[in-house]
């Protein structure tokens, strides 16, 4: 009877060491929590050290950055086309504008004076001293496509100049650098203008006013 009392203590004292080593005793994270490694492909993805979330998206693509206009924006040479409007005249000097239409597909920004001179012969030499600016430089214009601006060129009566003064050249047209623009336009002369060929005039025989927006006709 006693025998059978110990043997009955043991067995018990088996059990429940046996049941401490189990996987469900109370070292385990219950039931379903198997602890795996990660998958291969669930890595987090590498810090870029600023903070910022990378430009990668789905697939691998990646975000495009928009171009933009060079040089800010300003209109080049190859954007624009030019022409004359219509004009007026006053006290030896008759006006017309010269109109900037935007030719190309983009918008692009205007401001401030044109350089403009006499050119002739069939070189296209510069005839005189280019024309002076007169009145305050004008505020930015956005040219969208087909857009225009324009600026009022003054000619100056040469003929009222000396002719040993004047020297008198024919001119056949105008050279023209759009404001901020180092690349030259040229615009013939329905009816050739004369022009004085002496750079030391005393006076203007071209004077030229900032681009505003419009044809600049009055």
């Amino acid at each position: 009877m006693i025998r059978a009392r110990i043997l009955a203590v043991a067995a018990a004292a088996l059990t429940v060491g046996l049941a401490a080593c189990s996987p469900g005793g109370s070292n385990a994270d219950g039931p379903g929590s198997i602890i795996q490694d990660p998958p291969a492909n669930s890595a987090p993805a590498e810090s870029t050290g600023s903070g910022s979330t990378p430009e990668t998206t789905v697939a691998g693509s990646t975000t495009a950055k928009p171009e933009q206009k060079p040089d800010n924006g300003l209109c080049k040479a190859t954007d624009l086309q030019l022409s004359f409007g219509r004009g007026g005249a006053a006290a030896g000097t008759h006006y017309r504008p010269l109109i900037f239409t935007n030719t190309s597909g983009d918008e692009c920004v205007i401001q401030g004076f044109p350089g403009v001179s006499y050119v002739g012969g069939d070189d296209g030499h510069q005839i005189g001293a280019a024309a002076a600016r007169v009145d305050e430089k004008g505020p930015a214009i956005t040219l969208q496509p087909g857009e225009k601006a324009a600026a009022v060129i003054g000619f100056a009566t040469v003929e009222n100049y000396e002719t040993a003064a004047c020297r008198p050249e024919t001119a056949k047209g105008l050279r023209i650098y759009p404001p901020q623009e180092t690349a030259s336009m040229y615009i013939a002369f329905d009816n050739p203008e004369t022009g004085c060929a002496n750079d030391k005039l005393p006076g203007n025989q071209l004077t030229v006013q900032s681009v505003e927006a419009g044809t600049g006709e009055r």
